[in-house]
């Protein structure tokens, strides 16, 4: 039995949860998602709780009870509370602005990288003490989808990757990126 799988999920107030068959609809304060569920698992609920359970113990029905489970309880946190993820720009001139939905990237181009957010994403700017403004060097991509926001940030990360012999680039907060030695002189 999936360890993760079995783990029950509780509902927070204001979050309503509608199963209809494989499709599961979760409602909250944050707004609404929607996911059809493979037919290997059922989902059901009771009271505050909702139970992920496989139909039977083929190989395919063991590999979805987890995800299954993972992604239900997933869209149950983003409704309630949602999700971010903080990317930094280290370098000399690199800079992120805010302009209306759109986010634009300064990082060593000849032009600058306009970024289009998807549906359901905002992005915000805010410089290294952690106040909103128009330019600065801290990105913060949320949203309430989890899968949509790691994309997302995974995409604006890509436009400028952090470089190995130096460190600069688009990085997660938090990131450690390896250095590496630069080439010695000839003697």
């Amino acid at each position: 039995m999936s360890r993760i799988g079995k783990r029950p999920i509780t509902i927070p107030d204001k979050v309503t949860v509608t199963i209809n068959g494989q499709q599961v609809s979760v409602k909250g304060p944050k707004g609404q998602l929607e996911r059809v569920l493979p037919s290997e698992v059922t989902v059901e609920q009771e009271e505050k709780t909702i139970l992920v359970k496989r139909r039977n113990d083929s190989r395919r029905s063991r590999a979805c009870h987890g995800l299954c489970r993972t992604l239900v309880f997933n869209m149950v946190e983003g409704v309630s509370k949602g999700y971010e993820k903080r990317l930094e720009l280290q370098g000399v001139g690199y800079r992120a602005q805010a302009k209306g939905k759109n986010l634009t990237l300064n990082v060593g181009y000849s032009n600058p990288v306009d970024v289009e957010p998807p549906a359901g994403i905002q992005f915000a700017v805010v410089d290294n003490t952690g106040k909103a403004v128009n330019q600065g060097t801290f990105v913060i991509v949320s949203g309430i989808d989890k899968e949509v926001v790691g994309n997302t940030a995974a995409k604006i990360r890509d436009v400028r990757p952090p470089e190995v012999y130096k460190g600069k680039g688009i990085r997660y907060v938090g990131e450690v990126v390896r250095r590496k030695a630069g080439k010695t002189g000839k003697k």
